[in-house]
């Protein structure tokens, strides 16, 4: 049987009251769920070309971007360190916690509250809740950076679901990290460049209408002097940068953008395709 269908067969039972009699078989049932995706992002991970991927693995992150995280810390060097994050969710499943997680501090930027006091240790990480616009990212970003004594940070993500392109191009202007994580719209496979109109109030509908395609970012990074390397084999939605100083660390890394795409997994039950939005084709034709 296949692993997506199998998988949604999986899952409907252990979230159905219907289909369980007790807690235990709602467990397993979720248990064995767990075990065959974890199995269908190995198997994905192995079948591509690009090393990075098979040091994938989930401890904090929404699938396999904290052990490529880990990874490319490690190729650079980078034992402690400082990031930034913007769309850090509620801070339960995010792409920093795991850096957090191994000493280091940083801060997150964000509409959301945390699941939990962000006060808790303010040297080690700053918390703004904040809707993010072109007009305040830097002042956002220059006072939390204030908070936990930082003027620069080694690691940035930018997760916000829609106006990513634009920030990132002006969090590069006055940032420079060794790594940048962003999360790209694979709707739109390269060479395709494509990324939403920006819009100050813009908020996501749950459509295709978001974010902007891999090669949008590969060439609004080079300007600043950055190399795409990897990105996420699990589901497709995570591309990692580092800095061209730094590609001598990464010599078995396809050159290829086409090699290192991963098209968006949305055949796994835990993912549903986003429904077209009218908008998307016109911004397509524009």
């Amino acid at each position: 049987m296949a692993f997506a269908h199998l998988l949604r067969r999986i899952r409907h039972a252990a979230i159905s009251p219907l289909l369980v009699e007790t807690k235990e078989q709602a467990r397993l049932l979720r248990s064995q769920h767990d075990f065959l995706l974890s199995m269908k992002w190995a198997t994905a991970a192995q079948e591509l070309k690009n090393p990075l991927n098979h040091f994938g693995a989930k401890y904090f992150s929404q699938s396999d971007e904290d052990g490529i995280t880990l990874e490319i810390i490690k190729r650079l060097g980078l034992e402690r360190g400082t990031f930034l994050e913007f769309g850090p969710g509620d801070g339960l499943e995010n792409n920093t916690l795991v850096l957090l997680s191994i000493g280091w501090r940083g801060a997150w930027i964000g509409g959301q509250d945390l699941a939990f006091d962000p006060h808790t240790n303010p040297k080690r990480l700053s918390f703004q809740k904040a809707w993010v616009a072109l007009d305040n990212i830097a002042a956002l970003t220059k006072g939390a950076l204030a908070d936990i004594a930082a003027s620069d940070v080694d690691v940035l993500t930018v997760d916000l679901d829609g106006n990513d392109l634009y920030f990132t191009e002006a969090l590069l202007g006055f940032l420079h990290p060794k790594l940048v994580i962003v999360e790209y719209n694979a709707k739109f496979p390269p060479p395709a460049r494509w990324s939403v109109k920006y819009d100050p109030n813009f908020e996501w509908d749950r459509t295709d209408y978001q974010g902007a395609s891999l090669s949008s970012f590969c060439d609004l990074l080079a300007r600043f002097g950055y190399t795409l390397v990897c990105c996420n084999a699990a589901t497709g939605v995570n591309a990692f940068f580092v800095q061209n100083s730094d590609l001598s660390a990464f010599k078995d890394v396809p050159q290829s953008i086409d090699v290192i795409f991963v098209r968006r997994q949305y055949e796994l039950p835990v993912h549903v395709g986003h429904p077209v939005s009218p908008k998307t084709i016109e911004q397509m034709l524009t």
